[in-house]
């Protein structure tokens, strides 16, 4: 059967994604799906594009959807930050400133793949809806997110991985230390982010699928290098580097 590694929200972070890639390249996976928001925040937009373009799949997120058209909902960091990676691909004087572009035009908002669904944010609003671990508390809520949901819906935007349940449970990795089968139940799995974890550690996340089953895998990679570079960038916050250091 197919092995899938699936990541997201890589915001521009090239040694956290190179070091994913690497990790990725040990697990005989045969493909790599991404769900969204390769750019935003981190300081080599141009250079995670390139690689992300060879992806098997990769969905349009927020950020990356920022880059194209004014940005709406974003916090002030987060505006200054898509905008100034929209001005370094439009600036940039190499043969592939077009090709990203294209790139990041033809990223679709959702795939299937049989009972499967891939989207950025919630399978009700694919590009902007945040889905958290709290919001078990509100049953109701994860009873009408799965109402769009055939089998199991893969996602990212909030940066915190883990299995929604259909009895409104958050199972986080650390839960989940041997993997997760798929049963016949509807689930929402995060599958993390791999630029900027936001569950307490720092390292990067990524899942792999396989048959039906499902593993998380945390990276280390040299986050000290990812925020000496937004240091040197003026329009990107100190905050954002600094975050890298704490997973917060």
């Amino acid at each position: 059967m197919t092995k899938t590694a699936v990541v997201s929200d890589i915001h521009g972070n090239l040694e956290a994604l190179k070091a994913v890639l690497d990790d990725i390249g040990t697990k005989s996976v045969d493909r790599i799906f991404c769900l969204g928001d390769v750019i935003g925040y981190g300081p080599n937009p141009k250079e995670c594009l390139d690689l992300s373009e060879a992806f098997e799949l990769c969905l349009l997120g927020n950020h990356d959807n920022g880059a194209l058209f004014p940005p709406e909902g974003f916090s002030a960091n987060a505006e200054r930050a898509i905008e100034w990676t929209r001005q370094e691909l439009l600036a940039a004087d190499d043969e592939r400133r077009d090709l990203r572009f294209a790139f990041l035009n033809r990223m679709p908002r959702v795939h299937m793949e049989g009972s499967l669904m891939f989207v950025h944010g919630s399978p009700r609003c694919p590009l902007t809806e945040y889905v958290f671990p709290e919001d078990v508390n509100n049953s109701n809520r994860i009873v009408r997110l799965l109402s769009f949901v055939q089998h199991v819906c893969f996602q990212g935007h909030t940066h915190i991985p883990g299995v929604f349940t259909e009895d409104s449970r958050f199972l986080s990795p650390a839960d989940l230390p041997e993997g997760f089968g798929l049963s016949d139940t509807k689930l929402m799995v995060n599958v993390g982010s791999v630029g900027q974890p936001r569950d307490g550690d720092r390292r990067a996340c990524y899942l792999t699928l396989e048959d039906n089953w499902l593993e998380f895998h945390r990276v280390e990679y040299d986050f000290e290098t990812t925020i000496e570079k937004i240091y040197q960038v003026p329009a990107l916050d100190n905050f954002l580097g600094d975050r890298l250091r704490d997973g917060k």
